[in-house]
């Protein structure tokens, strides 16, 4: 349950920083083609709130996957397929990406991107907390 807030405190940030970058002085809660779609600005912030929290809580689910005795490629192919999964199509209706083969090809590029970025960052800081820890049990030995 903590991915559904983690999940809409994510896409605020997002929101307030794409809001910034555009530089007009005005809060884009939600991409203008998703207000069409939905019919209203609030419609279309309801649909993106809840389809943020399912987003998080997506995420968060996927990750009991690392409490496997799997090995890690197989752990991270599942998870990565999972929540790309969850991504893509939450990700399209919310009009996050174009809605063409390139506007998919371009938001799959970044979030392969970013899930590599963070899974060699946890990696690492996995694999440094392992040495700390055989370097403990050695002293003791």
């Amino acid at each position: 349950m903590i991915g559904a807030p983690i999940g809409l405190a994510i896409s605020i940030v997002i929101t307030i920083i794409i809001s910034l970058a555009m530089g007009d002085g005005k809060y884009y809660a939600v991409v203008p083609e998703l207000t069409a779609d939905l019919g209203s600005e609030i419609g279309a912030v309801v649909v993106q709130t809840l389809c943020s929290m399912l987003y998080g809580a997506a995420f968060a689910g996927a990750s009991v996957i690392w409490d496997t005795d799997w090995n890690l490629t197989k752990m991270t192919v599942i998870h990565f397929l999972i929540c790309s999964a969850a991504t893509f199509p939450i990700a399209y209706l919310m009009r996050w990406m174009e809605h063409t083969a390139n506007g998919v090809l371009k938001y799959f590029g970044i979030f392969l991107a970013i899930y590599i970025a963070i899974w060699i960052s946890q990696y690492a800081r996995l694999k440094k907390n392992i040495s700390a820890l055989n370097k403990k049990v050695n002293n003791l030995a």
